[in-house]
């Protein structure tokens, strides 16, 4: 194993994540380092989990049994935290990823990015802002608006969402010199610093191609061919 690569630990609440999506999982993990724990929680006697038994074996996933002793409780849960704690805590890992579409694990995901860990969060967009925002980086693994050119999800009436323009046009204006432009790189930091994002998520490959889908910001190539960016009104007002 290259001993500079980050390792990964990679845990999956099986009751709340689609099976036929964990390729696209590894595949964005594999991004940032090697997967050397990879463990699966839930009742594997109830037939819902079989697409998630049929992966077991062609992708090394441990599978830890946990019984719904009470109704409307769910065990994995909770043996999902505890064992994440132990390997956080034992284990020399500095990516810890989760999928679930479950908020249960909001507390563990603070927890480790306090450890100074990256945390990765997967699931559907049925998953509760607060895991998803608590994650480093959280991508959507549903399909449930209309894809782009590049089969990533898009979602509609995207100039519509007041929260993702306030939080682009603050990046902006953050990093912004004395004449309203900012490079790209700078505004994706300062994102990031603030909130789990990703491009993909809104149906674009990268920072880039969002801004330009909407026409409230203008963008031209700086120095290096690089990209920059600034705020339409900039432009009105002078």
């Amino acid at each position: 194993m290259d001993e500079s690569k980050q390792k990964i630990a990679l845990f999956i609440d099986a009751d709340n994540a689609p099976a036929n999506k964990f390729e696209d999982v590894l595949s964005e993990v594999a991004k940032y380092g090697v997967v050397t724990i990879r463990k699966a929680y839930g009742n594997w006697k109830a037939p819902n989990l079989k697409p998630w038994e049929d992966l077991l074996h062609e992708y090394a996933i441990q599978p830890i049994q946990q019984y719904d002793l009470t109704k409307g409780k769910n065990a994995s849960d909770i043996a999902l935290v505890i064992d994440a704690m132990d390997v956080m805590y034992t284990k020399n890992i500095d990516v810890m990823c989760f999928v679930s579409s479950d908020c249960d694990f909001t507390p563990m995901v603070t927890r480790a990015l306090a450890e100074g860990k990256v945390v990765l969060g997967f699931g559907e967009r049925k998953t509760p802002a607060p895991f998803v925002n608590a994650c480093s980086k959280f991508l959507f693994l549903d399909q449930e608006s209309k894809q782009n050119e590049t089969g990533l999800i898009k979602s509609k009436n995207i100039k519509s969402d007041t929260k993702l323009i306030n939080l682009l046009r603050q990046a902006v204006e953050a990093t912004e010199d004395e004449n309203g432009w900012a490079a790209l790189g700078p505004v994706g930091s300062h994102i990031s610093n603030k909130t789990s994002f990703d491009t993909r998520n809104y149906g674009y490959k990268n920072l880039s191609s969002l801004f330009k889908a909407i026409d409230l910001f203008e963008l031209k190539r700086g120095i290096g061919n690089s990209c920059l960016v600034r705020d339409a009104r900039k432009n009105k007002s002078t």
